[in-house]
């Protein structure tokens, strides 16, 4: 008998798959654990087998469609066996059942024939969609092409940069060929899953390939003086958008993202370095070898110009009013939207409590004192903060609506600020870290941050948050919760000033730190609990040895 397979649920979070490839064809003989297609996830590409043996009878997802969970994905049954049973309600069964009738009451079978050619993709050719580059992405912005229209495509070569909700990544082709078509243009956003690129043989006619991949139906001249019109706006709009990033003599530059950040800080034109990777593309090492070349003497006239240039602006009238538009990244909008949801959904409330460093600004210095070791108060505090979580399990919670769990794990988000906005890496079971191994591991997801390396799988997974604004000598402030965290804590800097000690004022240093929580999951006693432990701690860092 024959069984039905539909698209599995291959992660927690999984609501649709796209069907990466298939590693077995209509006709071909299964076996009980044979590899039948490589499904893409919300988090990554996995191999998915089969649990019956038979022969591949129907496929119901396309190489590069994307589906829903539980949609139909392949038949598998004995040789011959009728189906058509199995596919009552889908459009293919539909189509069969009318061809089926067509062919009885003698109809021409080659008009059928002609209009399933129609939406055939021509033999070769690969549809790129807008890939899903993180668990939260919804939509993405090409930032750069690293190959044109016409360029040979190997397999493993890199595409794009694509710009998604964390970080800007390299897009990397799982095809080899000739790129015949760009569907997106440098800067322009698209959704998830839109066409992105077409590769295939040379010289293959991809006119009639949609959006969604598949083929076009026949249109009148009308429409087709419509379409050339629009491809003309298209590639003019898209000469003047590519002449932005251009080299003296008009050519594009290609460049990592790195090494574009690397120039900007050290102020190199990157139109004066000469790129040692494929297709003359810049990397990190061209920016650091780079010399630059000394500079021809000033004319009289240029010095002139120069002495024009630097005299003072003319006053600008009051009341003048003027605005400047920055289109907002991937990024900007997800912080966007979640801290919306989270400061609308979840009923915030705040403690604060000062700690005395005393004790912690000279245990900081005995532990700093040792070879290759420093040791950061910021890295005091997420010790402390983990370790006071074992204590109070609640504020380690999430709230479902239908219950509340609470995590048996430790996994501390750190936030840190980046030029577009706001990433929080995480340390996963942060309780079981040394201070020294907290604070090497802080150093190198930071670095990650900045550089724009992080991957989704970094930034997943955090049961508490810690932000520290000390660094700018803020004393004190409050966040908002990074959910599905019940709890946040805002660390401000170390301020001295006078203190009560033993019935005496003396000279003091304190820092103050405030604890937002969701009273959904975390009541005022039980927040307040967490900071007296947490207090403890930082008062007494030997105590967090024992």
């Amino acid at each position: 008998m024959a069984e039905v397979i539909n698209m599995p649920r291959l992660s927690d979070t999984m609501e649709e798959g796209v069907v990466a490839k298939w590693l077995k064809q209509k006709g071909d003989k299964v076996e009980e654990g044979d590899i039948l297609a490589e499904i893409e996830t919300d988090k990554a590409t996995m191999e998915f087998e089969s649990f019956h043996e038979g022969t591949l009878l129907h496929i119901g997802i396309e190489e590069g469609e994307t589906a829903p969970v539980d949609t139909l994905l392949a038949i598998i049954g004995e040789e011959g066996e009728d189906i058509s049973g199995l596919l009552n309600g889908g459009g293919d069964a539909k189509e069969d059942k009318k061809e089926e009738s067509s062919e009885a009451a003698g109809q021409d079978e080659t008009e059928s024939n002609d209009e399933s050619d129609d939406s055939d993709i021509p033999e070769g050719v690969e549809v790129i969609t807008m890939p899903r580059l993180s668990d939260t992405m919804e939509e993405g912005t090409v930032a750069s092409w690293l190959k044109k229209e016409g360029d040979k495509v190997e397999e493993g070569d890199i595409l794009a940069e694509i710009e998604t909700d964390k970080a800007t990544m390299e897009f990397e082709s799982f095809y080899e060929g000739t790129l015949l078509k760009i569907g997106l243009e440098e800067g322009e956003t698209a959704k998830v899953d839109s066409l992105l690129a077409i590769i295939g043989p040379e010289g293959t006619d991809v006119s009639n390939v949609s959006v969604d991949g598949k083929s076009k139906k026949k249109t009148s001249g009308k429409s087709e003086e419509k379409e050339e019109k629009s491809q003309e706006i298209g590639s003019s709009e898209s000469s003047e958008k590519k002449s932005s990033g251009a080299t003296k003599d008009g050519g594009r530059i290609f460049a990592s993202p790195l090494a574009k950040k690397m120039a900007e800080d050290k102020g190199i034109d990157l139109s004066n370095v000469q790129g040692s990777g494929g297709n003359g593309r810049i990397v990190k090492k061209d920016i650091e070898d780079y010399k630059p070349s000394e500079k021809p003497a000033k004319t009289k006239a240029a010095a002139k110009e120069d002495a024009a240039a630097a005299q003072p602006q003319p006053y600008v009238p009051a009341g003048e009013e003027s605005f400047e538009e920055i289109k907002n990244s991937q990024m900007r909008k997800t912080i966007a939207k979640r801290l919306g949801e989270s400061k609308f959904n979840a009923p915030h409330y705040y403690l604060t409590i000062e700690v005395d460093m005393a004790n912690a600004m000279a245990s900081r210095k005995q532990i700093n004192e040792m070879p290759d070791v420093k040791v950061s108060f910021n890295d005091m505090v997420i010790k402390a903060s983990a370790m006071a979580l074992r204590k109070h399990p609640q504020v380690n919670s999430q709230w479902t609506g239908d219950s509340m769990k609470i995590a048996k794990h430790i996994h501390m988000g750190v936030a840190v600020a980046v030029e577009e906005g706001l990433v929080v890496p995480v340390l996963k079971f942060a309780d079981q870290m040394s201070m020294t191994q907290i604070g090497n591991n802080v150093k190198d997801v930071a670095g990650k941050a900045r550089n724009k390396k992080l991957q989704p799988k970094d930034m997943e997974g955090s049961t508490f948050t810690v932000s520290n604004l000390g660094m700018f000598g803020i004393v004190e402030f409050t966040s908002i919760i990074n959910q599905p965290n019940s709890a946040i804590l805002s660390v401000g800097t170390i301020v001295e000033k006078p203190v009560v000690k033993n019935g005496e004022i003396v000279v003091g240093n304190t820092m103050k730190l405030t604890l937002a929580c969701d009273h959904r999951t975390v009541d005022g006693a039980t927040g307040a609990a967490f900071l007296k432990t947490l207090k403890t701690y930082m008062e007494n860092p030997v105590t967090m040895l024992a």
